[in-house]
């Protein structure tokens, strides 16, 4: 496999060097990998900690800044960050109003999510923490227990964040993101493999004429393979199966989201048929965002989750953003 790199050991340490410079409105710690808005912490403002392994971007790091987090924690592709780094970034963000840590449902997250909290509360960082859960392919993979943390992640950032930049407590941020992860479902499909920098090589076996239904963004197996599909029927599945988990009484947001090699002309294609879809089941749909957001390195594919939405979570999800990987309003 062909990759920009220089050695796989420091692909990540590279990639925070060049954020840092294209960036100067964050504050990156190559070092010890914790990525900060430069005006942290803010007066009276409760911070946001994500992170996860890296391979996921724009996620996490590219949503940190106003209107969105307030510090990400990277770890090495695939992996957790470590502790340390995600108590690092809750004192640099705490204002005294409270952090809250955003997890996705993997095992090594939560863990190392949980250990974090409790030494940033020995510390006198008061902690909140909201997992996001919102995978509807399968029960469990081999990352986790429940659940897996997929695209409802960003709508969990962007919403709590601009809770937070409003200068609501940190009971009614943590209260937001709840309720958010529980209104949101997502499914993804791969069309070919992602090769880790590590590895060099696919990471499992897909063949030319086949899919994966319900992948995982590590690459995790999902429902079942299948011959190629039309993008047509790629979206009925997919939708379908969203549905018939969340089954939406208000209207949705929606996130087309490409998992690294899907060219926005294939993604615009395939929501034009996620929208035919909707529409066909009668859910009426506020917001629609097409792109590259929660990646899987250069894996072909995409995902699509829909969150429904109250007046109050709409408002908030328009509320303006401006970080490296969503912006608007600003």
């Amino acid at each position: 496999m062909k990759m920009l790199i220089n050695v796989a050991e420091t692909v990540v340490a590279d990639a925070l060097r060049g954020m840092a410079a294209a960036h100067p409105e964050l504050a990156v710690d190559v070092e010890n990998r914790v990525i900060v808005r430069r005006d942290a912490p803010v007066a009276g403002k409760v911070g946001l900690v994500s992170g996860g392994g890296s391979g996921h971007e724009p996620l996490h790091g590219g949503f940190v800044g106003p209107g969105m987090l307030s510090a990400a924690c990277p770890g090495e592709v695939f992996t957790s960050p470590v502790p340390d780094q995600m108590v690092r970034a809750a004192a640099a963000v705490d204002s005294g109003a409270g952090v809250l840590f955003i997890v996705k449902n993997y095992t090594g997250d939560v863990l190392n999510f949980d250990m974090a909290a409790e030494l940033a509360e020995d510390e006198g960082v008061q902690i909140a923490k909201v997992l996001v859960d919102d995978d509807v392919a399968v029960t469990d993979s081999l990352y986790t227990a429940g659940r897996r943390g997929t695209g409802a992640t960003l709508f969990v950032e962007k919403i709590a964040g601009a809770a937070a930049e409003e200068g609501q407590p940190l009971e009614r941020v943590e209260a937001l993101a709840r309720q958010v992860n529980e209104n949101s479902r997502s499914f993804g499909v791969a069309l070919s493999a992602c090769s880790t920098p590590a590895k060099g090589s696919p990471t499992f076996d897909l063949p030319a004429g086949e899919l994966e239904l319900g992948v995982g963004i590590h690459g995790e197996p999902g429902r079942e393979r299948r011959a190629m599909m039309t993008s047509r029927e790629i979206a009925d599945f997919s939708v379908n199966a969203v549905l018939e988990d969340l089954n939406p009484r208000n209207p949705v947001l929606v996130l087309v989201n490409g998992m690294g090699a899907t060219p926005l002309l294939e993604l615009y294609g395939f929501n034009a048929e996620v929208q035919r879809v909707l529409i066909e089941r009668g859910v009426p749909v506020a917001r629609t965002l097409v792109g590259n957001y929660v990646t899987s390195l250069d894996m072909a594919g995409a995902s699509v989750t829909l969150c429904q939405v109250d007046e109050d979570l709409l408002r908030l999800w328009d509320a303006p953003v401006r970080t490296a990987g969503l912006r608007w309003g600003m």
